[in-house]
């Protein structure tokens, strides 16, 4: 790369009078941060170039394909540069062309390419993948626009197209010679030629998918460069019907073009209409297609012929969207590979896993018989015949098991079940926690599991250590090194070591100033971008996470209610001083989610505005929560609310995240929050609440009453009442489906029924923090424990477990 400032300087100024064409007095910002990506770029690829692949200790025995909806990558300008050990180097060569570094970081925006947990799961793994010498590479979509923006207009949410290709992406390399057509609709000719059935889709529309590459380079990794390929939609032709355009039909000359890029115009279209889940269809298999084509075509060029396919290849597919790459395989295998049904069928089993990631039964996806039938008359048949073939094997073998015939066929009452075809076409399924992963074998697919028990396996999520640690954190990253030496940094299990300073005061010392500077930093981006100013020695309670009514933003909610009530009530009731950090984005339909945002802030404007609690509590909305704004968060966070409904969370990441940062965790036993109380310990964590195994008891029996709980709590009946008061908005209905769905509709969510439980080890937590000296060692402990939680370990156990490939570095 570049051995010192000079030679960096040589090659940025030639590049920027390259690609510009002027002089560097007269680029702007965006021309400078531009020009620095490309140079970065090219020298990764010049670099990858260089590796001599002939030699068999270079050459990877097998590729990883790693097939998701979302890769939540967020900026990848500052990782780099620590990545590849040259920040110093850049910043100071940078300098003394009168150009600021963090200015330059500052022009990058987050990539629109995905939601939350799953897409930053995903970028997290290609991260890893790489550094452990992994050949495993990202599979998705090249959105125009990402879901959408969050913009709070008077408390409320609305939604701004995220155009984050506006001025377009410079990591990215547009690769229009590898692209690929996709056919939609159109009929399925079959014909006998020597007694082998042979089928022709015919009078298809088709979509040419684009790829455009992005390098994903990992902490000082010599061995590989891996790649995120994500497909663009275009027009098979991008010719202008020119005599419909003469006539006047300007609209029909255009519709085609525009029909055929909406596919990859933006992530999670709307789809409570038809015209929304046909697109929504489309996309899941435009990309799929697209990318086994490709894998397809690379491995034939290498090999010759398919048949050691799965020896060469592992598809892995993140939650059940891109399940149709198991019929699109058997197609391929079939239609043009003129294998048979059995070869194809083992070949694709033994190629594919799968990952769950929901525990919700409403939230498996599934689809019309017909909109499949419709928009992929051959993927259709193959469904129906993987249908079939699984049918009879399962009535072979349970002969009189009708509750195993209800629950598991892939085609039921006229829809496909994606999970279920996902289950069936798999040779791996894993749960992303040990409760999930319990939950999945136990009741969600206790009877796949009853099937398919050799299949099941736990793999608990992790997150990019280097990431949300060494990039996010200097200041904690310096004394972790300082303490312990560097190796943390590649062998996150060295981070244990830290346990040695549980009894040093002057350690525990610099720990607290890390963090209150840290704390201090995100105090002023509040002050800039709220004008209000919040107290960086309060504890700051973080809560930032996807909107949504498992998950219980709503119980933090009545709890700073009940706080604020207290206070009024007797201003000597409530100790210390508390900072509430909201932060997170309903879907745009999601009007219950969109509602708790609004209390949200009509709850903060109240208690800000109040002169009467001379400071104690504040509440803050963090606008628009994303990659970016969560690695600010993260390293001044106190306590981490991890509090969904027992039972509902697969796994989180979050949870991680905040506890390799030094936040202590508040949560029930859902999800990862199990296994991090297994890691630190009761004593340095905070639990409560029903357990999974409880509400599921209630839920069966319908012992449950949300009246009784309110009635039992005064202090929970009057905040209940002030929700359908006037005491916060000058209407009283605005928050009437919020009352309504805790008491009308019993409390889905058990908000009531944890409400007690959750104020006690709230107060636990408070007392905590008030003793500063043991909430330090308990925030050391958190770091010293969080080495299980990278992904470097998960991505291991996936490589061993479910991929059968080899980690080519060893720690």
């Amino acid at each position: 790369m570049f051995s010192d400032k000079n030679g960096f300087k040589d090659a940025y100024l030639e590049k920027f009078a390259e690609i510009k064409g002027k002089s560097i007095e007269e680029g702007t910002l965006w021309d400078k941060y531009h020009t620095l990506v490309v140079l970065l770029r090219e020298e990764i690829s010049l670099s990858r170039a260089f590796i001599n692949y002939a030699d068999p200790k270079n050459r990877p025995a097998k590729q990883v394909y790693y097939f998701s909806m979302e890769f939540l990558i967020g900026k990848l300008l500052h990782n780099y540069l620590i990545n590849i050990g040259i920040q110093d180097i850049v910043a100071e060569g940078l300098e003394e062309l009168n150009i600021d570094l963090q200015e330059l970081l500052a022009q990058e925006c987050d990539a629109g390419l995905g939601n939350g947990g799953l897409g930053r799961l995903a970028a997290c793994f290609l991260d890893s993948m790489a550094f452990l010498g992994i050949a495993g590479h990202g599979n998705g979509i090249r959105y125009k626009y990402g879901l959408f923006e969050q913009k709070i207009v008077n408390g409320y949410q609305t939604e701004v197209a995220d155009h984050w290709l506006k001025n377009g992406y410079p990591w990215e390399v547009r690769k229009p010679d590898k692209s690929v057509v996709i056919k939609y609709k159109g009929k399925v000719r079959v014909e006998n030629i020597n007694d082998r059935l042979v089928f022709h889709h015919e009078n298809y529309e088709p979509v040419l998918a684009v790829p455009y590459d992005i390098p994903i380079v990992s902490y000082e990794n010599p061995f590989l460069v891996n790649n995120l390929r994500l497909w663009s939609a275009e027009p098979l032709s991008s010719e202008l019907d020119l005599a419909l355009f003469n006539q006047g039909n300007f609209t029909q000359a255009l519709s085609n073009k525009s029909e055929v890029e909406a596919i990859s115009y933006i992530l999670y279209p709307e789809d409570s209409n038809l015209a929304g889940r046909e697109l929504r269809l489309k996309q899941e298999y435009f990309f799929v297609a697209a990318g086994l084509a490709t894998i397809v075509r690379n491995y034939k060029k290498n090999h010759g012929s398919l048949r050691g396919f799965s020896q060469g290849v592992s598809i892995h597919i993140n939650d059940t969207h891109p399940a149709l790459c198991i019929p699109e395989l058997m197609r391929i295998l079939i239609d043009e590979e003129g294998m048979d049904w059995e070869e194809s069928w083992n070949i694709t089993v033994d190629a594919i896993s799968y990952t769950n990631h929901t525990i919700m039964p409403e939230a498996l996806e599934k689809w019309p018989l017909d909109l499949f039938r419709n928009l992929l008359p051959r993927i259709t048949m193959i469904i129906e015949e993987i249908d079939r073939r699984f049918k009879e094997k399962l009535l072979r073998r349970f002969f009189n098991s009708e509750e195993l015939f209800r629950s598991t066929p892939i085609i039921k009452e006229g829809q496909i079940y994606m999970a279920n075809l996902a289950m069936i076409g798999s040779h791996s399924v894993n749960g992303v926690a040990k409760l999930h992963t319990e939950i999945l074998k136990k009741h969600v697919f206790k009877d796949f599991h009853r099937i398919f028990g050799y299949k099941f396996t736990n793999l608990t999520n992790g997150v990019n250590h280097r990431r949300f640690l060494l990039t996010a954190n200097p200041l904690l990253s310096e004394l972790i090194t300082e303490g312990i030496g560097p190796g943390w940094k590649t062998n996150a299990g060295e981070l244990a070591e830290l346990h040695r300073f549980k009894e040093d005061s002057a350690f525990l010392d610099r720990l607290a100033q890390v963090k209150y500077q840290n704390k201090l930093r995100l105090a002023e981006i509040i002050a800039k971008g709220q004008g209000i100013q919040i107290d960086p020695h309060s504890l700051y309670d973080v809560h930032v996470k996807r909107i949504h009514a498992y998950k219980r933003q709503l119980l933090n909610v009545l709890k700073v209610m009940d706080l604020y009530n207290r206070l009024l009530a007797d201003p000597g009731s409530v100790q210390g001083t508390y900072t509430f950090i909201f932060g997170g984005k309903a879907a745009p339909g999601y009007h219950y989610a969109k509602s708790i945002i609004k209390l949200i802030h009509v709850i903060a404007d109240k208690i800000n505005q109040e002169p009467r609690i001379k400071e104690q509590l504040k509440v803050v909305f963090m606008e628009n929560f994303n990659v970016s704004s969560a690695e600010r968060i993260y390293p001044a966070a106190d306590l981490s609310e991890q509090i969904s409904t027992a039972g509902k969370e697969a796994s989180g990441t979050g949870n991680m995240k905040f506890m390799m940062n030094g936040a202590l965790t508040i949560g029930t036993l859902d999800g990862a929050n199990v296994e991090i109380r297994e890691a630190v310990g009761e004593d340095h964590i905070f639990i409560f609440g029903l357990t999974a195994e409880e509400i599921l008891a209630h839920n069966l029996n319908r012992t449950y009453r949300s009246w009784d709980e309110y009635h039992a709590n005064p202090r929970l009946e009057n905040i209940l009442e002030q929700l359908i008061s006037k005491q916060f908005m000058e209407n009283d209905w605005e928050f009437r489906t919020v009352y309504d769905s805790l008491l009308l509709y019993n409390d889905e969510f058990y908000v009531l029924k944890d409400f007690a439980a959750y104020m006690k080890t709230f107060g636990e937590a408070a007392d905590r923090y008030a003793a500063q000296e043991q909430w330090l060692r308990s925030s050391l402990h958190n770091i010293a424990e969080s080495g299980v939680f990278s992904t470097d370990r998960t991505i291991r156990e996936y490589a061993h477990q479910v991929w059968r490939v080899r980690c080519r570095r060893m720690d």
